[in-house]
């Protein structure tokens, strides 16, 4: 429960030789396109005596008058192809049909007060609701859409106090990272008039009689530079309820780390303020408290070697339960004593086991422990000193998440979703311990008409490489499906089941999906990441292309048909394989990627991921990142897959001009006639409260692209 407080937070040679000797045949009624001119201006860097080009570089000034004149002649190339393709509209009305659906979140509880959000189908932002009764009438907390006129603002982070009278929420206006923190009377939905600004990547944590929160945020950045100027120096604050935000006091502050950053946590029993210290995304972090009891004493480090993982579950007294991968790279629970914090005196809890523990969360008398078996979800419940009480029985292979509460509570909810199976969720009473199910999806979809395999490919060095396919039942293997592979593989992210209308669409076409589990992920624990991060990143890309060659081995598919897909860390995958493997693949989408490796830790919180990828300033990491930025990858005259790249405007986790750059360059390089086209969303970010409306016409474009240039469009009803 007390996680509910924080927020909802690549070989140049080989690739390149491959490519000229080899280039894919067109794809059917292939063009070649009029493109917007895009000027190039001579910039050149010096990377430890190498001297890299980088004629793009004014596309990074996102509000100039030639970026926003460029992004409107890209946006008018790319929906004019999309406009000629005759299966958009269908492929539009069947997606407006998948996603008008009722959908219900995972319930939480505090006090006496239930929330949780609901969307009947084709609302722009889900609705939070809230009730004294899970199973009874519920009404409207906060709506989200009563907040803009196109659906743009969104909730981005809830936390409710411990009697769940108030309500501290943000909201973020157009997918940006900023949050702006308000709170609400849950009793009459009125809001009080405290304000607070200038807050990213932080939950709030209330003391437990309510009288305030403690919360992270940044000094104001430059006027014109919110959405590109780095993010540093976060500092923890205590706002008090009725007071400016001028007012907040400061708890702790690092301005000899700018690169910190700070998670406020208090316990159950209102004796502690946890504060998880991070640098970056590195999933290594130290674990500092605060005895409230004296609220100007002293911040305490408890775990400072910045050697492990450590996330704190609960306490009894001064004894604090951490999830943790220090000497266990698949995660164990010890107990330490907060006056014997040294390692050797911790007493483990929950011991390491063959799956990979992922979260462990105390409900009442219990903890619910919430592992993976090959990119599955299981789901243990110990008793506090360890005792396997029960294994849950969940529906079948998917992804089960929630599992929420706090030591008062006698009851616990999750949701499970599958491929083939929207998310429904179900209450867990503690007496029983039997999983009963309160929220079920009605859904326009027969799933019985499809069918999910997990496979396991061998990757280039041998390794054991899992991967889910899905498809019709009774699918004719005979290299002709159109297949679309997604993957992400990184940042300790893990990529399991989930259900999503764009798959069921895609799927209805004669589509086949497939999902590899690459490392860089948290699949296997903290070896499988290591396996995939700074000079390991090309073992993610070898994962990846080699969950393309067995799909065409077997059968499934052939290179003429098939596409890849990935956002983010996901897109630069797409990106790195496209560069090293253009023959290998019909269509690429990258979606909101990061393509320049060599200046990614420029803008907002790039840096972060220094710790992940490594930074071309580093000169042992810039020949590792220059051998695999699919930027500085493409080379001219070259046949690459026909791309579909896609960002927005207000991306300010991954600033769009890497997607600008990136497109801009291809379109110079491609030695043939397979399209290259940028869709540039408006007012929208990186994904998260992206509007329903904006989702639906995304997908739509995806795959009407993808029926176009993999020669879907005269078959298979949608």
């Amino acid at each position: 429960m007390k996680r509910l407080a924080t927020l909802l937070a690549v070989s140049l040679s080989l690739g390149w030789l491959v490519a000229c000797r080899s280039t894919p045949q067109a794809t059917p009624k292939a063009q070649r396109l009029s493109y917007p001119a895009t000027k190039k201006v001579p910039v050149v860097d010096d990377y430890h005596g190498v001297k890299v080009a980088d004629p793009y570089r004014w596309l990074e000034e996102l509000d100039s008058a030639d970026t926003r004149a460029w992004v409107e002649a890209q946006n008018r190339v790319t929906f004019h192809f999309l406009e000629q393709i005759p299966r958009r509209q269908q492929i539009r009305q069947r997606l407006q049909e998948l996603w008008n659906y009722e959908r219900f979140s995972t319930p939480f509880r505090r006090g006496s007060y239930y929330f949780f959000f609901h969307n009947s189908g084709l609302q722009p932002q889900s609705v939070l609701y809230v009730t004294q009764d899970v199973r009874g009438t519920k009404r409207v907390l906060i709506d989200p859409n009563q907040l803009s006129s196109d659906g743009t603002v969104a909730l981005s982070g809830l936390s409710p106090s411990l009697d769940g009278r108030l309500l501290a929420y943000s909201v973020s206006e157009a997918g940006s990272d900023w949050q702006t923190w308000k709170v609400r009377r849950v009793d009459t939905g009125e809001d009080l008039p405290d304000i607070l600004r200038w807050t990213k990547f932080t939950g709030a944590a209330w003391l437990p009689d309510g009288s305030g929160f403690f919360y992270g945020r940044y000094d104001q950045p430059e006027p014109g530079k919110e959405k590109v100027a780095t993010n540093y120096n976060q500092k923890l604050f205590f706002h008090k309820l009725g007071n400016a935000q001028e007012q907040d006091q400061l708890v702790y502050a690092r301005p000899d780390h700018p690169e910190w950053s700070f998670a406020p946590e208090v316990t159950d029993d209102g004796a502690y303020l946890v504060i998880s210290v991070r640098v970056g995304t590195d999933r290594r972090n130290r674990l500092y408290y605060q005895a409230l009891r004296s609220p100007q004493g002293p911040v305490v480090p408890l775990l400072d070697a910045f050697d492990a993982s450590y996330e704190f579950v609960d306490n009894e007294g001064d004894t604090f339960f951490v999830l943790t991968d220090k000497d266990a790279p698949k995660g164990r629970l010890v107990a330490i004593s907060l006056d014997r914090p040294s390692p050797h005196h911790w007493q483990t809890v929950i011991p390491e086991a063959s799956e990979t523990l992922q979260a462990v969360t105390r409900v009442g008398p219990y903890l619910f422990a919430r592992y993976l078996k090959d990119a599955v979800t299981q789901v243990k419940v110990f008793s506090l000193d360890g005792q396997l009480v029960k294994v849950l029985s969940l529906p079948g292979l998917g992804t089960a998440s929630g599992f929420a509460g706090d030591r008062f509570q006698r009851e616990t909810f999750f949701t499970f979703t599958s491929f083939l199976t929207p998310g429904t969720v179900y209450r867990v009473d503690l007496a029983t311990l039997e999983p009963e199910k309160l929220f079920e999806p009605k859904f326009a979809f027969d799933p019985s008409r499809f069918e999910t395999k997990q496979v396991f490919v061998t990757s280039a060095d041998g390794t054991r490489v899992p991967m889910f396919v899905v498809h019709r039942t009774g699918l004719l293997l005979n290299g002709q499906n159109p297949t679309l592979l997604y993957g992400y593989g990184g940042f300790n992210v893990s990529v399991t089941p989930s259900f999503s209308p764009r798959t069921i669409a895609w799927l209805e076409m004669g589509g086949v999906y497939a999902v590899g589990n690459l490392r860089g992920g948290s699949e296997y624990g903290e070896e499988w990441h290591q396996a995939g991060m700074l000079k390991n990143k090309q073992k993610v890309f070898d994962d990846f292309i080699a969950c393309a060659e067995w799909l065409i081995a077997n059968r499934y598919t052939s290179s003429r048909k098939l596409a890849i897909n990935g956002a983010s860390n996901g897109g630069l995958l797409v990106g790195a394989a496209m560069t090293q493997r253009p023959e290998l693949f019909a269509a690429a989408v990258p979606a909101v990627g990061v393509m320049d490796m060599l200046r990614f830790h420029k803008f907002t919180i790039g840096w972060a991921w220094v710790s992940e990828y490594g930074s071309a300033d580093d000169p042992n990491m810039f020949p590792v990142l220059y051998r695999y930025s699919p930027l500085h990858n493409l080379r001219d005259g070259v046949c690459y897959p026909a791309t579909f790249v896609t960002t927005a405007d207000h991306d300010d986790r991954v600033v769009p001009s890497h997607s600008f750059k990136f497109a801009a360059r291809l379109q110079e390089a491609q030695g043939c006639d397979q399209p290259v086209l940028i869709r540039i969303e408006t007012r929208a970010g990186h994904g998260a409260g992206k509007p329903t409306t904006k989702q639906i016409e995304e997908a739509t474009d995806v795959l009407a692209f993808l029926t176009q240039v993999l020669g879907m469009a005269g078959g298979g009803a949608p």
